[in-house]
């Protein structure tokens, strides 16, 4: 009796095991959410959506798009790490919510390591520092001469407390020896429209947010963090090329899913990914956002975002940022 017990127990656990394999084989069979941290319209969001329509077409089911804003991108990351680790739903993942986050905020809702998986890096944009044009600075060297002419009384914008943007400014602050007045708002928008207007001097931001006031002549930049110097702004210097290395860094867009999302699921969606980044209308759309594509698999991304999170870490403890 016992062993007829026990031949029935492992011939469950068989049948569940099974079942679990078959449903992984026939993934995805229903349509699957994407959790973008982030309200619509910013950059995140317009590359999430342009790649979620492009892996609907690999995996020929819908990739619905939720915007879960707030906190930094720490509301829709928790919820991407709360979520059932079936593959159907998952999440971007930011410069913001993987590195900044994690080394700024004083306790989060989610552990990089613990709770999220990494599936694939999508692309890296610039960050780019800007003036409005009633500012008397044409460089970032008379910038910093005419903030050290004035300390406390020069203004910068942010996207929010514990932001790509207060960071950059902070570390801009160390760099430069400066004393500027960080200025945070709920977004990205409304930093835009108060450096637009003068209430505050200076903004750092992701380059595709700024770029179309910079060509409008609303607003003057001063140097990008990309490699080299880019087609749209010939004329405007590198980070690197000021010797200003600590600031040389780009934001990066990656998915990510639950921690126990099976790797079976983990590699269907990356190879999804990887296929989707080869189309022309993903190019064409991420050529715009100034992103420079980046698949890979997804130890290269967990690599990423290891070093980055290493690197946020030193710059937070530098600046004395802390988040609560």
């Amino acid at each position: 009796m016992l062993a007829q017990c026990r031949a029935i127990a492992v011939f469950a656990v068989l049948s569940i095991a099974g079942h679990a394999a078959a449903a992984q084989d026939l993934y995805p069979s229903r349509p699957i959410t994407m959790i973008v941290p982030f309200a619509a319209g910013g950059s995140t969001d317009v590359i999430a959506r342009v790649v979620a329509e492009a892996m609907r077409d690999v995996l020929e089911q819908p990739i619905v798009i939720e915007n879960r804003g707030g906190a930094g991108g720490s509301i829709g990351t928790a919820a991407i790490a709360q979520a059932a680790p079936d593959g159907y739903t998952i999440g971007m993942g930011t410069a913001s919510t993987l590195a900044i986050n994690p080394a700024a905020y004083k306790s989060l809702p989610y552990n990089i390591v613990r709770d999220l998986k990494p599936v694939g890096l999508i692309a890296s944009v610039p960050n780019v520092i800007t003036v409005n044009p009633s500012v008397r600075a044409k460089s970032v060297a008379e910038l910093v001469a005419l903030a050290k002419l004035q300390p406390g009384k020069m203004t910068y914008g942010s996207a929010g407390n514990g932001s790509v943007s207060h960071l950059m400014g902070e570390q801009f602050k160390v760099a430069t020896g400066t004393d500027i007045v960080h200025v945070p708002y709920r977004g990205v928008g409304p930093a835009l429209n108060d450096a637009v207007a003068g209430q505050i001097f200076i903004l750092f931001d992701n380059l595709p947010t700024s770029l179309p006031l910079i060509q409008a002549d609303k607003l003057r930049a001063l140097a990008v963090s990309s490699p080299t110097r880019l087609e749209d702004l010939p004329d405007i210097p590198t980070f690197a090329e000021l010797n200003l290395d600590g600031l040389d860094w780009m934001a990066f867009f990656g998915i990510v899913a639950p921690a126990r999302t099976p790797q079976s699921i983990i590699e269907r969606l990356n190879a999804a990914l990887a296929q989707a980044l080869t189309s022309t209308q993903v190019a064409e759309i991420l050529a715009k956002q100034h992103a420079f594509p980046q698949p890979g698999p997804p130890g290269e991304f967990a690599a990423l975002i290891d070093r980055e999170f290493t690197r946020m870490k030193r710059a937070v403890t530098a600046a004395k940022i802390e988040v609560p």
